[in-house]
């Protein structure tokens, strides 16, 4: 039953204090020592005593004393979390939520319990047709790479021959008549294809050359490309090779009047061959060759018509002047 009396006297809890001195715990401590067993089996037995601190005390209005719980004190990490959390939990509830359905439009609504009005974004039915395509260009392949590099050394290995041909050709004031590249007349314009040859006992063509053979084909051409067909003419045994007939002693008469010859071919000059041969070049063609026409090729002593390296040629002897 509790005890009343007048505030302040030695009977209230209020008095009592509410914690143990040291010295009270130190004499708690040493009676319950002193109440443990002596000897080592109750040492063992006897289970060790615990001294509990006693818990502080509040006093009530009526005088009952109650247990004042020990505050816990929160660490300060947490509590700086706590204090960023709130705002972002307050900040995320009050963002709008957005909502969008494919083909529709985009659509922005409040936050539930917002008395903001909702927000309405159009896109354009355009925007869904833009697609992204790719362009037609792709990288170059190692095979055309190579190819592009072939075509520019053939081309080079072109550039630098026509250059060395222009050199080579002699200089003249009458190179611009003869030296001419192309296709000329072509085909048996040789006025006398029926008459007798030599070996027949045949005698000599009004050019000074036995019939048939091939110095008077190529004497023949020499005049009808100086304009000289009907007799008028300027090219003879006399005015080309004074000192013999023979097809081996034209290269020796060019030089010794001073015409020009060359390694390069041109039309209307004459494929020299140190075999007694010469022939009339028809044509220069762009693969390097030369097409040619003649008479007595192989001792046939009739026209005939071939196509040849230029390198085959010993020696080519321009149109004279």
């Amino acid at each position: 039953m509790t005890q009343t009396g007048p505030t302040g006297s030695a009977e209230t809890p209020a008095e009592s204090n509410a914690f143990p001195s040291r010295r009270e715990l130190r004499e708690q401590r040493e009676r319950a020592m002193a109440k443990q067993p002596t000897t080592k089996q109750d040492r063992v037995a006897a289970p060790p005593s615990v001294v509990t601190a006693p818990q502080p005390t509040v006093a009530t209005q009526q005088g009952a004393s109650v247990r004042r719980p020990q505050a816990k004190r929160r660490h300060p990490v947490i509590s700086l979390v706590t204090l960023a959390a709130i705002p972002g939990i307050f900040l995320t509830a009050a963002l709008p939520a957005y909502a969008f359905a494919p083909g529709e439009s985009m659509v922005t609504h409040s936050a539930a319990g917002s008395s903001a009005p909702s927000q309405v974004v159009t896109v354009a039915a355009s925007a869904a047709k833009v697609t992204v395509s790719r362009d037609g260009f792709k990288a170059t392949t190692p095979e055309e790479l190579a190819a592009k590099k072939a075509a520019a050394a053939a081309e080079a290995a072109a550039q630098a021959a026509q250059e060395a041909a222009e050199q080579s050709q002699p200089a003249s004031s009458s190179e611009g008549s003869w030296a001419v590249y192309g296709v000329r007349a072509e085909g048996d314009d040789y006025p006398w294809p029926n008459e007798t040859p030599d070996f027949a006992g045949g005698g000599l063509s009004p050019l000074g050359y036995y019939y048939r053979e091939c110095v008077d084909f190529v004497a023949w051409r020499l005049n009808r490309d100086a304009g000289a067909t009907g007799g008028n003419w300027r090219w003879t045994w006399s005015t080309l090779t004074p000192g013999g007939g023979d097809a081996s002693a034209w290269a020796s008469a060019w030089q010794n009047h001073g015409w020009a010859t060359s390694d390069v071919p041109v039309v209307g000059a004459v494929a020299w061959f140190d075999y007694n041969h010469v022939a009339y070049v028809q044509s220069v063609n762009d693969d390097g060759t030369v097409s040619l026409e003649e008479y007595n090729w192989g001792g046939s002593h009739s026209y005939n018509r071939r196509t040849i390296p230029a390198g085959d040629v010993n020696l080519f002897l321009y149109p004279p002047t």
